[in-house]
């Protein structure tokens, strides 16, 4: 019953644009995740395969980072992007050496992302030689003789630069980060880089560790809780179950967001009989805050909790842990109390009323927990803004308590766990440490690139060799224009890859695809099942296991490809045991156990019924390894972007029909956009007053304080429901628009949330 891959690629003239929906999820959003799967990888395929999503004895979604729940789970464990995730992966469409034979890269270049992805999973190694039109088929021995000849060529390991999605389960990463450093550089760049790495920042600075404190248990303690700059109902849908969960047991949801985001608004549980019928608002209250207003808003929240403790002392500021637990206090508080409202309303485009109800419950809330996504940590002042979220909680005693903390919603599944099993460029001391006595290796000890340096050092020719450990590093960067020319500047690109996308025809001199299972297929070495391990935006580590007969006999797990290629790299006497972990995926675990903290025991406690969590000292104990020792408040001057006269703050964002840079299909179903993606949103008011019409088509022309502009072509302005000044249009095909410079403050996070753009009218 599946269909074949589409033939016809993007038209954006067959756009339509509808009212936006009142609710997310629903019969409608069963009928669509079935229609898709079953599309993809026919009825009994799709049975058997969405039985076993987030289930324990199955595969964790490839899709984002959620946990599961610790108690029961329901039979459909999966919300409508996760099974389009799925069915992306288990599609039963081929990518094979004749479909290479049949279209050119010339002629690959020109598809767009989308009409690549339909095509499906590919099926051999493949390689593109100097000169060559068509990518053409290579052993895998000879693919693996290819990269290392190339790498020990090179005249410092520091000029290859070494690339992971967060799709790699831990033992990948694991033996990925152990291959690099083995190799002799700490260039691992990742997509961290590019999300969540103001929040480790921040986090780091104030509480020191830069991981969440909450649970998945803790919604459900929680009286109050804040969504700012996420997207649930398009990005995480099952996290609306658990605002759903804390709403019955009478908590608070604040929305704090420039555009209303439907699930947010009115979520229908399809696994309910209330969900199905009437379904509930998840937001209490929406704060549509302008672009970068976020910083604005804490620290203005913080100025008023200090009067209401004026007003009536010891009901405000916790200060027993105040005073036992943090660092900072006094300094914070006369800079808070110096918060100018004014200047708040104006950055926030809120009145001061909304900011007071917002502080009056903040003030009676016995716990609280903050949720925030790209559109905070993409901002200029990203890194500031996560310490305000994180000054505020700790003013009220809110780390370290059920129901309570800070919760940076991760977004691919197990870019986490990367982290953990050291994929970073600057690891401490104490992990690499512990890896050199494990193995007895030498790792390097200078920091290597992250992905924004390594896109420098690629196009200054200072890197000379890409690997792709799974993503699509073209679309998922900034500076679109660079960033492709620095990488057809290489020498050698690698990608290992379930699926064809653009990195693929965005090429080294040779370059190289190598085909791998995904979460959904059996991994089985010498005879043996496989199992692999990862870990969700909470902290949760557990077992995944594919089950699905991959669809060639040509695929190679991750695990097993980086342990081949390390074999030829280094030969058969180097240190590590190459040759066991690829067999034997406990042999890895056991490993991980000695050199990973918090990972002790890792093959016994990975298979406890909900997997285990990580430590985290301010959840578990209320101990802060930071510079002082405590929990540090930060100081901060007031931060926000002003919108210049004729022009626009736009944001960078995703439709409901993809996930990162995979797109499923051509419906922003929420939003109403249909057939397209070469749309931006803007108030009304904006559109007449800048003379333009509703359906118009425009050029977004980005502007720069050294004077340069850049430059994308044929939008069509639709009316939405934004902050005056404030736009909104899909990545990846804004990103040329995004300057490889214009990243966080001390994160170096490219800001994809606030590029100041002019309208233009496209010429014909």
């Amino acid at each position: 019953m599946h269909r074949d891959a589409p033939t016809r690629d993007i038209d954006e003239t067959q756009v339509t644009v509808t009212p936006p929906k009142d609710s997310a999820a629903g019969v409608t959003a069963v009928t669509v995740a079935l229609e898709r799967a079953v599309e993809e990888m026919g009825l009994i395929r799709t049975a058997r395969t969405l039985a076993r999503v987030n289930q324990r004895h199955g595969f964790d979604c490839p899709g984002c980072a959620w946990p599961e729940p610790t108690g029961h789970r329901r039979p459909a464990e999966f919300c409508e992007n996760g099974a389009k995730a799925v069915a992306e992966e288990a599609t039963l469409r081929t990518v094979t050496p004749e479909f290479f034979a049949d279209h050119s890269i010339e002629e690959l270049a020109t598809r767009s992302g989308y009409w690549l992805g339909q095509q499906g999973r590919l099926t051999h190694p493949m390689v593109l030689r100097p000169g060559a039109t068509h990518y053409s088929p290579i052993g895998w021995d000879e693919a693996y003789r290819l990269i290392a000849d190339t790498l020990r060529g090179l005249a410092s390991p520091d000029e290859a630069v070494f690339y992971t999605s967060g799709r790699t389960a831990n033992e990948t990463a694991f033996l990925y980060q152990l291959l690099v450093r083995s190799f002799g550089t700490n260039n691992l760049p990742d997509c961290s880089n590019m999300c969540h790495e103001s929040s480790g920042t921040a986090l780091t600075s104030s509480i020191g560790i830069g991981k969440g404190s909450v649970s998945i248990d803790d919604f459900a303690r929680a009286d109050l809780i804040i969504v700012a700059g996420q997207n649930p109902g398009t990005n995480h849908p099952r996290m609306l179950s658990a605002l759903g969960t804390a709403k019955d047991n009478g908590a608070k949801v604040i929305a704090v967001n420039p555009l209303p985001e439907t699930g947010l608004m009115g979520f229908r549980d399809p696994q309910t009989i209330k969900g199905l019928t009437t379904g509930i608002t998840i937001a209490d209250d929406f704060l549509q805050i302008r672009l970068g207003g976020d910083m604005a808003l804490f620290q203005g929240l913080a100025r008023l909790l200090f009067e209401a403790e004026d007003r009536a002392p010891g009901t405000v500021v916790d200060r027993a842990f105040v005073d036992a637990h943090t660092a900072g206090f006094a300094e914070y508080e006369k800079h808070m109390r110096a918060v100018d409202l004014g200047v708040v309303e104006q950055a926030t485009g809120l009145t001061r009323e909304q900011l007071a109800r917002t502080a009056r419950l903040l003030a009676e809330s016995r716990a609280t927990i903050v949720c925030w996504a790209m559109g905070l940590t993409q901002q200029r002042h990203g890194v500031a803004t996560i310490e305000e979220i994180t000054n505020l909680l700790l003013l009220r005693g809110m780390i370290g308590k059920p129901g309570a903390g800070v919760c940076p919603v991760r977004g691919h599944s197990n870019v986490q766990g990367d982290r953990t099993m050291g994929i970073w460029e600057k690891m401490p001391e104490t992990f690499l440490a512990a890896l050199d006595s494990e193995f007895g290796i030498n790792s390097p000890r200078r920091h290597g690139y992250d992905t924004v340096a390594a896109i420098r050092a690629l196009r200054d020719g200072r890197a000379k060799v890409f690997f792709g450990m799974g993503g699509n590093f073209v679309s998922a960067t900034p500076d679109t224009e660079v960033t492709e020319a620095a990488l057809r500047g290489c020498e050698l690109t690698v990608q290992v890859s379930t699926k064809l996308n653009r990195s693929h025809v965005v090429h080294g001199r040779t370059a190289l695809i190598l085909p791998t299972l995904g979460r959904t297929d059996l991994d089985v070495q010498d005879g043996v099942k496989q199992q692999v391990s990862v870990e969700d935006s909470m902290s949760m580590v557990h077992l995944s296991t594919g089950r699905l007969t991959p669809v060639s006999d040509q695929l190679r797990s991750e695990v097993a490809i980086v342990c081949e290629l390390a074999r030829e790299l280094f030969g058969p006497d180097h240190p590590v045991p190459w040759e066991r972990f690829r067999r034997d995926y406990d042999a890895i675990r056991d490993a991980i156990a000695r050199v990973v903290p918090g990972c002790a025991d890792y093959n016994r406690k990975v298979r406890e019924r909900n997997g285990f969590q990580l430590p985290h000292p301010p959840r578990d104990a209320r101990e802060f390894r930071t510079s002082t020792g405590k929990a540090n408040f930060a100081v901060n001057e007031l931060t926000w972007l002003p919108v210049p006269p004729g022009r626009l703050i736009l944001q960078t964002l995703r439709s409901h029909d993809q996930y990162n840079t995979t797109i499923y299909g051509l419906d922003d179903r929420y939003r109403g956009i249909h057939n397209g993606r070469k749309v931006v949103l803007v108030h009304p008011e904006d559109i007449a007053a800048f003379g333009f019409a509703e359906g118009e088509l425009v050029d977004l022309v980005s502007e720069w304080t050294d004077g340069s502009e850049r430059r994308v072509h044929g939008f069509r302005l639709v009316p939405y429901s934004t902050p005056r000044g404030n736009a909104a249009a899909y990545y990846p095909e804004t990103n040329p628009l995004v300057p490889l410079d214009h990243v966080a403050e001390r994160s170096n996070t490219p800001v994809s949330k606030a590029v100041t753009i002019r309208l233009e009218r496209t010429s014909a």
